[in-house]
This record gives C-alpha cells, sequence and structure tokens, in this order.
C-alpha cells in the first residue's frame, strides 16, 4: 500500500470481531495449558465416531496446530488407519483459497506463512470431503471466529459450492461462546468437536 491508499473502514462487525479475538486468544491457551495431550487423545475418540460410519476412502483435510490450537496428531493418525487419506492446507496467495497437499503421518513437513507447517511442493493436491477447522471462537450456530484473513471462509463456500463438504470445527469446550460476530461471507461449520463431544450446531 502506497502512503496515499486508505483501507477501507473496519464495519461494526469486524470491529466486534478483532475485540473478541484478544480474548478468545486467552481463553483457549488456557484451555490448552489445562488439557494438554489428554484433551487432544479425548477429542480423537469423538471425532472417530464421526468418521468411522462414512465411506473408505473419503479424503479428511486435517491441520498441523500452531501455538494453542488443539492438537489434532493423535486424531490424524487414528482417521489415518481407518483408510481415509489425509491432507493438509497450504496458503498459495492473500486472496485466495486454501490448497490441500497429500500428507500421511511420519511425511516431512516444512515451515511456511504465519507460523504453518505444510507437505512439500511437490505433494499431490487433493479435494478434501471432511475438513477439520481450527479457530479462536466458536458458537451455537456453528459460526467460527478465526484470525481475519478469511482462508478457511473461502476454501469451505468454494467447496461446497463445488459438492458435498462436511465442515468440522476442533476446539477446546471452552472456545465455545454464545455467539460470534458474523459477516456476510462466513460460512456455518456442520458440526463441532471437542474433548467432551460432539455438537451440533442450532440443535
Amino acid at each position: 500500500m502506497t502512503p496515499n491508499q486508505k483501507t477501507a473502514p473496519l464495519s461494526d462487525s469486524q470491529k466486534a470481531k478483532d475485540a473478541l479475538r484478544g480474548r478468545a486468544r486467552v481463553a483457549r491457551e488456557k484451555a490448552c495449558a489445562e488439557g494438554g495431550a489428554a484433551a487432544g487423545e479425548a477429542l480423537a475418540k469423538h471425532l472417530l465416531h464421526l468418521v468411522k460410519p462414512r465411506s473408505a476412502g473419503e479424503i479428511v483435510a486435517g491441520y498441523w496446530p500452531i501455538g494453542s490450537e488443539m492438537d489434532l496428531r493423535t486424531a490424524m493418525r487414528d482417521v489415518e488407519r481407518l483408510g481415509h487419506p489425509l491432507c493438509l492446507p497450504a496458503i498459495v496467495a492473500p486472496d485466495s483459497p486454501l490448497l490441500f497437499r497429500a500428507w500421511g503421518n511420519g511425511d516431512p513437513l516444512h515451515e511456511a506463512a504465519f507460523g504453518t507447517s505444510e507437505p512439500d511442493a511437490d505433494a499431490p493436491a487433493l479435494t478434501p470431503e471432511i475438513m477439520l477447522v481450527p479457530g479462536l471462537a466458536f458458537d451455537a450456530q456453528g459460526f467460527r471466529l478465526g484470525y481475519g484473513r478469511g482462508y478457511y471462509d473461502r476454501t469451505i463456500a468454494g467447496l461446497r459450492d463445488a459438492g458435498g463438504l462436511l465442515a468440522i470445527g476442533i476446539a477446546y469446550a471452552a472456545q465455545l461462546i454464545e455467539a460470534v460476530p458474523r459477516e456476510d461471507h462466513d460460512q456455518p461449520l456442520d458440526l463441532i468437536v471437542t474433548e467432551n463431544g460432539i455438537f451440533v450446531p442450532g440443535a
């Protein structure tokens, strides 16, 4: 941006999201410190309950945890053992959807933007049918507070337009709040899984 360019003013929803992010991050860090590896293992059991009835071979998109995000590594190992190919997200451009590259437990990863870890660039691109989505906070209607860059919302919208997608929020129970501020582009999740169980939005 040049000195003469101006950024668009923030909407009320954007301001509310920005105000909530700091509090949500603190709450998640506390939940991570208290839950530790046990929370990830408990969540894995609930997630397997969802995935087991699904057709073998359905592609599952996970994520490599950064900071205090729920540790999904046990869950991804167990999902792969059920016969589901795994993939992880990769950032290709600031305003583009995520690209998903094939990855299996034990495959190498490299450091990427925003502290993430991605599969090697020559790993095949895959289209997930199940997507496991991290975030800062989640509400009773399945809406998610992310980091403000819009990658997951763009990606979920595109995959839903192209066909079926099961989008599952992954969180600590402490991340569930009454309401997340919304914008028109925000995509609700189909389910949310925490260490305490499976939450069906709107139920």
